[in-house]
Order: structure tokens, then C-alpha cells, then sequence
């Protein structure tokens, strides 16, 4: 039973399975992303490694390390802001 000011309410059983169910949905989605976000990084830096001076794998390496930490921010802030209703 919740109460906020004067009103009471009460979520029936089914509401409570799917409310913790799209939470560990959104953990998931979060550790696909983080997992993603890494694979990025580690990829951008591989050609950041090999790359010799003349090629032109400059417009790759900004594209994959930006997409890399992109989804790895995004995949963190989600996992952390997920409450754990188990």
C-alpha cells in the first residue's frame, strides 16, 4: 500500500510483474549498450594504433570512437538510474 498526500492507492499483482519486468528489461538494454560502447572504443583505438601517418582512416576513427562513447555513457546513465525492485 502507497500513499502520497491524502490519496491511498494499491498496483494489483499484475502491475507490480511488469513494472519489474521493464525494469530488468531496461538493465539489460543498459548492458547491451555499455557492452556495444565498448567494443566501439576498443575498436577506434585499434585504428588509432595502426594507422600510419598517410592514410585516411581519420573520418573512421572519429565516427567509431564518438558512436563507441556514445552508447557507452548512454548504457552506464541507464543501468545506474534503474531502481532494483527485486
Amino acid at each position: 500500500m502507497a500513499s502520497k498526500g491524502f490519496w491511498t492507492f494499491q498496483l494489483p499483482d499484475e502491475c507490480a510483474y511488469l513494472i519489474i519486468e521493464a525494469m530488468n528489461l531496461k538493465r539489460i538494454f543498459g548492458a547491451l549498450l555499455t557492452l556495444l560502447g565498448i567494443g566501439g572504443l576498443i575498436y577506434a583505438a585499434v585504428l588509432f594504433v595502426n594507422a600510419s601517418s598517410g592514410s585516411n582512416d581519420t573520418k573512421a576513427l572519429i565516427i567509431y570512437g564518438i558512436l563507441g562513447l556514445l552508447f557507452f555513457i548512454s548504457g552506464i546513465s541507464l543501468v545506474r538510474t534503474t531502481k532494483d525492485e527485486s
